[in-house]
């Protein structure tokens, strides 16, 4: 049986980050993929934006990494001339009522440190954004898009040059926890058994699967898993926004909001539906509430200018009408076993948040 200091389960964003953090400090790491490409999940099937940090709790892990992730992200971005753009977002208020939220979310989002979200009257947003509904609205100028494939691929470079292995191919079938190590079992073409002191489970929607299949690791340990699909609908012809627009938050998601791309390209979602089975078609009979919520803020959306788009699904740790949860990272001092970190629930903001969950996890162990 081989044996190498570290495992890695899961080559989406996290994955990917973590695994090139253990590699550049000389760790002989092996990342474990049972897709056939680095990025096929959650990772491939979001928005492509660069979170500011406003929507989440003081103190919770989302509101640190994810404005600690922002700014390394961007650093990494321009060192590697990964295309981007801080083209900033605005939060809009369409009726009296968001007002107290708008509210809410500067001070929730100063408690976090993020300081660049201003309150703008409808007047000034209608200058910027002389299409959009609204009667104010929040501007968040550190918000951004990045072309996520290119990161990750960079992020695989970064690891392949350390010295890493990336295993395709690879599912793990499961695992044996003692004072010694931690075994593997590895399907796929040519099954293995592979043996670390160091395991880090980042198999996204499958984290709880394999968590669940490692013996010597308490079941209490492994939370519930909730799946929230997001569809995503793009728009026929060019976008009216130069910015991003977001509605307020509603329970699940962050609302039906309006990104670009950065060829220019509009797209709305995601949506928020609770599903037991992981499927990405796009529900087509979703497009009524689509146009319904889009129109709050774009009154003029013309009939028939919104396509089928892709969708994501969301790994959630907290289900229909229950509020929202933080990420869960278990190392050793929560599970008490050596060497393993275990990654649950990481949902938006994770692409933002890579890198720095990448030093958590570093420091976990």
């Amino acid at each position: 049986m081989e044996k190498v200091d570290c495992i890695v389960i899961g080559a989406g964003v996290v994955g990917l980050a973590v695994a090139r953090a253990l590699a550049q400090r000389g760790l002989e790491t092996v990342l474990l993929e049972r897709e056939q490409s680095i990025g096929s999940g959650t990772s491939s099937r979001n928005s492509e934006v660069i979170h500011a940090g406003i929507y989440y709790a003081a103190g919770s892990l989302k509101a640190q990494l994810c404005v600690r992730g922002k700014h390394l992200l961007y650093e990494y971005c321009e060192q590697r001339g990964i295309t981007h753009a801080r083209c900033g977002k605005l939060i809009v208020a369409t009726e009296q009522s968001h007002l107290a939220v708008l509210e809410n979310l500067q001070l929730a989002a100063r408690a976090n440190g993020v300081n660049e979200l201003n309150m703008i009257s409808a007047a000034t947003a209608q200058r910027a954004e002389p299409q959009l509904h609204c009667i104010a609205a929040l501007e968040s100028s550190s918000t951004g898009i990045l072309d996520s494939h290119a990161f990750m691929l960079s992020l695989q470079g970064d690891y392949e040059s350390a010295g890493g292995v990336l295993a395709f191919g690879s599912p793990l079938l499961g695992a044996q926890c003692s004072a010694n190590g931690i075994t593997v079992q590895v399907g796929g073409i040519q099954p293995m058994e592979l043996s670390a002191d160091i395991v880090v489970n980042c198999a996204g929607l499958h984290a709880q699967q394999v968590a669940s299949s490692m013996t010597g690791l308490a079941s209490a340990m492994v939370p519930p898993l909730y799946m929230a699909k997001g569809n995503y609908y793009c728009l026929t012809g060019r976008s009216p926004f130069s910015k991003l627009i977001y509605p307020v938050p509603e329970p699940g998601g962050l609302g039906v909001h309006l990104t670009i791309d950065l060829g220019g390209q509009a797209r709305f979602g995601p949506d928020v539906e609770w599903v037991d089975r992981l499927a990405y078609d796009v529900d087509v009979g979703r497009s009524h509430g689509f146009y319904e919520a889009i129109r709050r803020y774009w009154p003029a959306l013309p009939d028939g200018a919104l396509q089928p788009g892709y969708a994501g699904v969301r790994p959630k740790l907290s289900g229909p009408g229950a509020p929202a949860t933080d990420f869960v990272i278990q190392g050793p001092a929560s599970h008490g076993v050596p060497g393993l970190v275990n990654l649950f629930g990481i949902e938006s903001p994770g692409l933002t948040a890579s890198l720095a969950i990448a030093e958590e996890v570093m420091t976990r162990l």
